[in-house]
């Protein structure tokens, strides 16, 4: 099954395709990108303003449906990054360059700032050195506050609060519509977009030839975005510098009358395994509580466990006793890629051709246009042309925070298309205006989860038990 479109890239016109079924079409590229999560699909994005043959594929129905979708969505300022490293760069980057794009595209986020809370003598006495690494990492605006301080600022703290990092640059945003926004204006720049495409072999020579699930696909260039695989797609091509460890986090998400509990990201001072588990709003009006942080052997086991919830609860009300007794809309898991390093494994073979972009954690989202940049910088030196480039044609996303006006409550958008005025998900507030929109993509949703990423519809408290029939109906008839 394919999707095929004319789409203005300014100097030029050119036909998008995405593919989701049957043999891949006999193109030959100059760069294929293999992982459409948040980072393959913001590099996607970048190559998209080349006049060169590109190719996205991901083994799933749609972008983002890995790691990119059950991250904790924070616009990261880097502040706790390992001074020096590549990903301190690069996060400190994107933030400025994410930030400016949500802002141009539509992309949802709250600077609502970060707390990094301490609750005992060991906690508190690490907070100076966080306050010296947040400014090693160019990010000055950190600075302890106090007890007192701290409460003010957040009354429904449990007790035994001793400081706080005051990290005002942090911010909440939506992961789903900035994976979305990347995609959309790859694809309508003219790159191709295979999805439901494994890469199971390749086979190296003056054209790469990768063997996937949908059969061959032939590029000069490639470029490893896989994500939890990339390990598995570099030992395809002779490489073992890293192994991936897929690190489970568990969340619970909490019903939108929550939401008053909390007024910025609680975060806990950083372990060995990562940042531990936050307290932190959603830009949907949620309250998310997690992740834990599990290393596992199985890179397909995002399941919840009893003994992570559990530990999730546990926490839970240390921080925000009054939060245990607000009702829980989900509980869902995501798998980070841990290599065991404290940088991102970013590595460029260029007698290869071929760049591995591995090791992104969850700082990911907020460097994604940084990397994607990087990753460009590294085909140049590679030999690729890169000559030529123009701006791709600006995208405006459907809004899905609750701090912006939403389509069920724009009276002149009502008068307009009634549509966005006949309510089907009434927990979320989703019209069969927007729900149309998101079927109608350049870049349409390969599932009713995907719908659910690009609207929120089913996403509310009774997780599609009044709606889901009507959706469902909705999303069926736009395939037929």
């Amino acid at each position: 099954m394919s999707r095929t479109a004319t789409a203005s890239t300014g100097a030029t016109a050119s036909t998008s395709t995405v593919t989701t079924g049957g043999a891949l079409p006999g193109r030959e590229y100059d760069v294929t990108v293999v992982g459409a999560g948040v980072v393959g699909s913001a590099i996607a994005r970048e190559l998209s303003r080349l006049p060169l043959r590109i190719a996205l594929v991901d083994a799933s129905d749609d972008v983002g449906n890995g790691t990119s979708k059950a991250n904790t969505a924070i616009l990261h300022t880097g502040f706790d990054a390992v001074p020096g490293s590549l990903e301190s760069r690069l996060v400190r980057e994107g933030h400025r360059l994410l930030s400016a794009y949500a802002a141009d595209s539509g992309i949802p986020v709250e600077p609502l700032g970060a707390l990094l809370v301490a609750w005992d003598e060991e906690q508190r006495a690490a907070l100076p050195a966080l306050a010296d690494k947040a400014v090693r990492n160019g990010y000055r605006a950190a600075r302890i506050a106090p007890a007192e301080e701290v409460r003010a600022r957040e009354p429904e703290l449990g007790p035994g609060v001793l400081g706080a990092l005051d990290v005002p640059g942090e911010s909440i945003i939506c992961p789903w519509t900035t994976t979305l926004a990347y995609a959309t204006q790859a694809v309508r720049a003219g790159v191709a977009l295979h999805l439901n495409c494994r890469v199971q072999h390749i086979t190296s020579g003056e054209m790469y030839t990768l063997g996937t699930s949908r059969g061959p696909l032939r590029t000069r260039y490639l470029v490893n975005a896989a994500g939890l695989y990339a390990d598995e797609i570099d030992r395809l091509l002779g490489h073992a510098d890293f192994d991936v460890t897929p690190r489970r986090g568990q969340l619970i998400v909490f019903d939108e009358l929550a939401r008053g509990l909390v007024r910025h990201i609680l975060l806990p001072v950083p372990g060995a395994l990562g940042k531990g588990v936050l307290v932190s709003p959603t830009v949907y009006g949620n309250v998310m509580l997690g992740p834990t942080a599990e290393d596992l052997d199985d890179k397909t086991a995002t399941g919840s466990s009893a003994e992570g919830l559990a530990l999730l609860r546990e926490k839970g009300r240390r921080i925000l006793p009054a939060l245990l007794d607000e009702e829980v809309t989900a509980v869902y898991a995501g798998l980070r890629a841990a290599t065991g390093s404290d940088d991102y494994a970013i590595r460029a073979r260029p007698a290869q051709r071929y760049v591995t972009v591995g090791g992104i954690r969850s700082t990911g989202l907020t460097a994604s246009m940084a990397i994607a940049a990087h990753v460009v910088e590294l085909l140049a030196d590679a030999g690729l042309p890169v000559s030529g480039a123009r701006e791709p044609e600006p995208v405006r996303m459907p809004n899905l925070g609750e701090a912006f006006p939403r389509p069920y409550r724009d009276a002149e958008l009502i008068a307009r298309d009634p549509e966005y005025g006949r309510i089907v998900c009434h927990c979320e507030r989703v019209t069969r205006g927007e729900i149309r929109d998101a079927l109608a993509q350049a870049v349409p949703p390969g599932s009713m989860d995907g719908l659910r990423r690009r609207t929120r519809a089913r996403g509310g408290r009774c997780q599609g038990f009044h709606c889901g029939a009507a959706v469902r109906a909705l999303f069926e008839e736009a395939r037929r």
